[in-house]
């Protein structure tokens, strides 16, 4: 006779259940608080200070701070016509309040990318600047200096009032906005921060690449030959790391120069008849940072070669293959994650480089991260900075996207 199981009642399903979610909460409660102090370190190091970086690239806020009512009145303004007594009554009360809270400093470094004259002009109003009019404020500013008289001041006042503006960004690609507010390129002359980004993109590109040719046979090398030795030459590999970035960059200064080992060398053996330049132009930067960058290529790819077995190359070989096509088709595709770990990583450092540029190269031979040192530490114009490091920011992760495609199209998922 067979035996029935039975059921177990209701109350004890939905215990058993009610214990399933808990453990579950729990499960999840603690995998939160395992990861919440990494998350809390990426978003302190990495993404405020990158939300900061975008957001100073638009950030127009110098001019409303200073100047609150002026500046409205200034956004609603046309720019056509000349501004009213108002105007010029709330500029007065605002300017003496500027100056009372500390702001005049940051209102005059702002006007002064629209035009280098305006902070004298305000610096110098200020200091004469009644507490109340003989007549009207506006005969009053106009007989202090008639500079305030002229629409173009005010016209350039308009301009800084809003608390955003696309001035940086645009500044970034050689673009303004003329009197109408429509885009256009700047005066040739002024042209700069494109060949810039090219220039800076031409050269990690081109330390990528010889880092590729030079770490890929290195790494190959490192990967077949036998534990101890690879272990022994690991070290020659690593021993940049344990070098400041400085000294190094320093050290090829001294080798690279006119009278350093290397043209002294080549001279004592015939090579040459008077010495090369190696340095303070494109030469000295590329050989530097290919020097201090060639590791970050060969480790990733070092790794994924020491995975790959021989025996597939070797059973190519035994099947008839040559042995370059059964390295080329065999061994090289299983390679190909490494190739793009080490060249992505390459590349996206020495897009920031700026130490070794500004020390190896020419005026020619500077790249974005010089443009961004300058503004932030020698003009103070932390928009442009902004602007700038954002760009090659975008310009990154559109570069980023567009490998990841490319490696995803060409290597198809394998079931």
């Amino acid at each position: 006779m067979a035996t029935q199981t039975m059921a177990p009642p209701p109350t004890t399903q939905t215990s058993l259940k009610t214990q399933l979610r808990r453990a579950e909460r729990r499960r999840k409660l603690n995998a939160f608080l395992l990861v919440a102090p990494l998350a809390l370190f990426l978003l302190v190091i990495f993404v405020f200070p990158i939300g900061s970086m975008l957001w100073r690239s638009v950030d127009n806020s110098e001019l409303s701070q200073a100047l609150p009512q002026t500046a409205q009145l200034l956004s609603a303004w046309d720019g056509q016509q000349p501004p009213s007594e108002a105007f010029y009554a709330s500029l007065a009360q605002e300017l003496k309040s500027a100056l009372a809270n500390g702001n005049i400093g940051s209102l005059g470094r702002r006007l002064t990318y629209e035009d280098p004259t305006l902070r004298t002009l305000v610096t110098q109003t200020i200091r004469k600047l009644p507490d109340t009019p003989e007549t009207t404020w506006q005969q009053t500013f106009s007989t202090l200096n008639p500079r305030w008289a002229e629409l173009s001041t005010w016209q350039a006042l308009k301009k800084a009032a809003p608390t955003t503006t696309d001035r940086y960004l645009l500044a970034s690609l050689d673009l303004e906005r003329n009197a109408q507010g429509e885009i256009t390129a700047v005066a040739p002359e002024k042209q700069v921060y494109i060949d810039v980004f090219l220039r800076t993109l031409a050269i990690a590109g081109a330390v990528t690449l010889i880092c590729l040719i030079m770490g890929f046979p290195l790494a190959y090398l490192l990967a077949t030959l036998p534990t101890g030795t690879s272990n022994l030459l690991m070290i020659f590999v690593l021993l940049p790391f344990w070098t400041s970035l400085l000294v190094r960059t320093a050290a090829w200064i001294v080798l690279l120069q006119s009278g350093g080992m290397v043209n002294t060398s080549l001279m004592g053996l015939g090579f040459i008849s008077q010495p090369l330049e190696l340095v303070f132009n494109r030469v000295g930067v590329l050989i530097a940072m290919v020097h201090i960058l060639l590791p970050f290529m060969v480790l990733p790819l070092y790794s994924v070669m020491k995975g790959i077995s021989p025996h597939y190359q070797r059973a190519a070989i035994s099947l008839g293959a040559h042995p370059f096509k059964a390295f080329w088709q065999v061994y090289a595709p299983q390679t190909l994650a490494g190739v793009g770990a080490g060249t992505i990583l390459v590349f996206i450092m020495a897009l920031g480089y700026y130490i070794t540029p500004a020390l190896l190269g020419g005026p020619s031979d500077q790249m974005v991260s010089y443009y961004v040192a300058y503004y932030t530490n020698t003009t103070n114009n932390w928009g442009m900075a902004a602007a700038l490091g954002s760009l090659l920011l975008i310009i990154t992760l559109v570069l980023y996207m567009l490998y990841q495609r490319l490696v995803n199209q060409q290597t198809p998922n394998r079931r």
